[in-house]
C-alpha cells in the first residue's frame, strides 16, 4: 500500500511538473514580403503609383519638348540664322531648370508619400494584430521580423508564418 501510495504521488508530482513547464515557441515572420503581397493592393497604393506615373509621363514630355528644341536649335545653326539658335539655346536652358526643378520637388513628394505609405498606422495595426492572432492561436511565445533581426542564423520553415498572415490579412480584407 505505502509502495502504490508512494507511485501514485511520483506520478501526480511528475505529471504537475510537466504542467508547470512552458515550452517557449518562437515564430518569424517577412514583413517586406507581407507588405508586396497584402498592402501593395489597396487603393491608396494604386493611387500613389497611378501619380508616379503621372509624373513619370510629365518627365517623359518635358525632356522630349528639349530634345526637339536641340534638334531645331541644330538646324537653325546649320542655315546661318544664329539669332534663332539663341533663342531656342536661351529656351532650352530656361526648360532644362524647369526640369529639373520639377523632378527635384516631385521626386521628394513621392518619397514623402511613400514613407507615408509603408508606415501607414492603419495598415500596420491591422498586421500586428492578426500576427498576435495567429501566434495566440497557435501557442507562439514570440514572432521574430526577419528582416530586423541579423542575429537568426537559421529557422525551420514550420515556424515561418509569413504565408499564413498573408492569407488571414487578405481573406479579412475581402470580407
Amino acid at each position: 500500500m505505502k509502495k502504490l501510495c508512494f507511485m501514485i504521488f511520483i506520478c501526480l508530482a511528475a505529471s504537475l511538473s510537466l504542467e508547470a513547464q512552458q515550452i517557449t515557441r518562437f515564430a518569424v515572420v517577412d514583413l517586406p514580403k507581407v507588405y508586396m503581397a497584402f498592402f501593395r493592393e489597396s487603393r491608396a497604393v494604386r493611387d500613389f503609383e497611378a501619380r508616379s506615373a503621372r509624373v513619370q509621363a510629365d518627365i517623359d514630355r518635358m525632356t522630349g519638348e528639349i530634345q526637339t528644341l536641340r534638334v531645331n536649335m541644330v538646324n537653325a545653326q546649320a542655315a546661318g540664322n544664329e539669332d534663332q539658335a539663341l533663342r531656342m539655346e536661351a529656351e532650352i536652358n530656361r526648360r532644362s531648370e524647369i526640369l529639373r526643378e520639377f523632378h527635384r520637388t516631385r521626386t521628394a513628394d513621392l518619397e514623402t508619400q511613400r514613407a507615408r505609405l509603408t508606415q501607414s498606422d492603419t495598415f500596420l495595426s491591422q498586421v500586428y494584430d492578426e500576427i498576435r492572432f495567429i501566434a495566440e492561436s497557435e501557442g507562439f511565445s514570440m514572432v521574430l521580423n526577419l528582416n530586423n533581426n541579423n542575429s537568426i542564423v537559421w529557422f525551420s520553415p514550420t515556424v515561418d508564418i509569413t504565408d499564413k498572415l498573408i492569407s488571414n490579412l487578405l481573406a479579412n480584407t475581402n470580407r
